[in-house]
C-alpha cells in the first residue's frame, strides 16, 4: 500500500471536528493497518477489549485477529517479538499498558531494537513504535505515575516522542509507525480525555473545547524533531511536554507572564535550533517536566541552553520538575509540578 510523504494538515480542514486524545490514536492506528499491511498492534487486552484506555476499541473487530492481538502479560516477550516482527519486514506497534511496566523490556529495547540497524550494517532494521501511557495527575500511585523518558534519550538509536494535544498524537503517532528506527511514543494519561491546567480543585476541561482538538480526518503525519510553539512572549521560555505544556500555559496566562513556551514534542530527536531562538530571544529559561529531578531529561536541556546560549542569559536556567522520591499517593498534588511550584520558579527567574 501507498506510505507517500505528505505534509502536516491544516487544521482549517476540519474546523467542526472535535476529538479527544484516545480518539486520535485510535484513528492513527486505523489509518496505518489500512495503509500498510505489514502493520500491527499487540499488546495486553489491545484486542478484544480494546486496551485499557480504550485507544486501540474496535481495531481487532476491523482488521482482524492477526493484525491486532492480544499477548501475554510479558513485556520482555512483547518487545522482543517485535524486534522480530521489524527485522522479518513488519512495523509492530506494540504497547505496554502503563509505563512503569517498560522495565522488563528494556534490554531488548536497548540491546536489541536499538543497536540493530548498527550491529546489522543497515541489512536490518527495527521499525517498532512502543505506545505506553505515562505520567501522574490520576492518583494512579507509585506503580501507574511514573515518567521514565529520560532512560530512552540516553540510548542512541531510539527516538522518543511525547504528544500534548489530540492533533499532534495523531500526526505524530502516524510519523512514528512510518520511521524505520525504534521509537518510544508515551502518552501522558492525564490528558487523554481533557486539557490539564494543575488546578486540579477546578472543573475538568473536556477536549472538545480546545483549539486542539481539531483533528482532521484522514491521513496526515507531523514530522519529528519539530517543536510547537504554543504561545509567544519576550520574557522568557518555558520548555515543556506532555501534560506539563498545558499546566505551564496556565500558569503564565494566570500570571500575566509573556512567556514564549515551546512544546518539544519530540525529546530525540530535539529541535534544539527552536529553543535556542527563543532563549536567545527572551534571555531567561524555565523548564517543567514530571519526572524526578536528577538526571531528568531536564538537565539535559539546561545543559544545552548553557551550553549555546550563555552569553543571552539573563538569569540562571530553573527546572521545576517532580522530586527524587517513588511517585507518592496521599501527596500527589505535592509531587506533582503545579500552579504553585511553577509560579514560584516563575516570579524568582523574573527578579533576576
Amino acid at each position: 500500500m501507498s506510505t507517500e510523504t505528505k505534509t502536516e494538515a491544516p487544521v482549517e480542514q476540519a474546523e467542526d471536528r472535535r476529538i479527544n486524545m484516545i480518539e486520535a490514536i485510535n484513528e492513527a492506528l486505523d489509518i496505518m493497518l489500512e495503509r500498510d499491511d505489514n502493520v500491527v498492534v499487540m499488546g495486553e487486552d489491545v484486542g478484544y477489549f480494546g486496551g485499557v484506555f480504550r485507544c486501540t476499541a474496535g481495531l481487532q473487530e476491523k482488521h482482524g485477529k492477526t493484525r491486532v492481538f492480544d499477548t501475554p502479560i510479558n513485556e520482555c516477550g512483547i518487545i522482543g517479538a517485535a524486534v522480530g516482527m521489524g527485522a522479518y519486514g513488519l512495523r509492530p506497534v506494540p504497547e505496554i499498558q502503563f509505563a512503569d511496566y517498560i522495565y522488563p523490556g528494556l534490554d531488548q529495547l536497548i540491546s536489541e531494537a536499538a543497536r540493530l540497524r548498527y550491529r546489522s550494517a543497515t541489512e536490518y532494521i527495527a521499525p517498532l513504535t512502543v505506545r505506553s501511557p505515562f505520567g501522574g495527575g490520576i492518583f494512579g500511585g507509585q506503580t501507574h505515575s511514573q515518567s521514565p523518558e529520560s532512560l530512552f534519550t540516553h540510548v542512541a538509536g531510539l527516538k522518543t516522542v511525547i504528544p500534548a494535544t489530540p492533533y499532534d498524537a495523531k500526526g505524530l503517532l502516524i510519523s512514528c509507525i512510518e520511521d524505520n528506527d525504534p521509537v518510544i511514543f508515551f502518552e501522558p494519561k492525564r490528558i487523554y480525555n481533557g486539557p490539564f491546567t494543575g488546578f486540579y480543585d477546578k472543573p475538568v476541561e473536556p477536549w472538545k473545547k480546545h483549539k486542539d482538538s481539531v483533528v482532521p480526518e484522514g491521513y496526515y503525519k507531523i514530522p519529528l524533531g519539530k517543536a510547537r510553539h504554543v504561545t509567544e512572549g519576550e520574557q522568557l521560555t518555558i520548555l515543556a511536554y506532555g501534560t506539563m505544556v498545558h499546566v505551564a500555559e496556565a500558569v503564565a496566562k494566570a500570571k500575566g507572564v509573556e512567556a514564549d513556551i515551546l512544546d518539544l514534542r519530540t525529546l530525540v530527536p530535539l529541535d534544539i535550533e527552536a529553543i535556542e531562538a527563543s532563549v536567545k530571544k527572551t534571555g531567561r529559561c524555565l523548564i517543567v517536566h514530571e519526572a524526578t529531578r536528577t538526571s531528568g531529561f531536564g538537565a539535559e536541556l539546561s545543559a544545552l541552553v548553557t551550553e549555546r546560549c550563555f552569553y543571552h542569559l539573563e538569569a540562571p536556567v530553573e527546572r521545576v520538575t517532580g522530586f527524587d522520591t517513588p511517585y507518592p499517593h496521599s501527596l500527589e498534588w505535592a509531587y506533582f509540578p503545579g500552579p504553585v511550584r511553577i509560579g514560584e520558579a516563575i516570579d524568582g527567574i523574573l527578579k533576576d
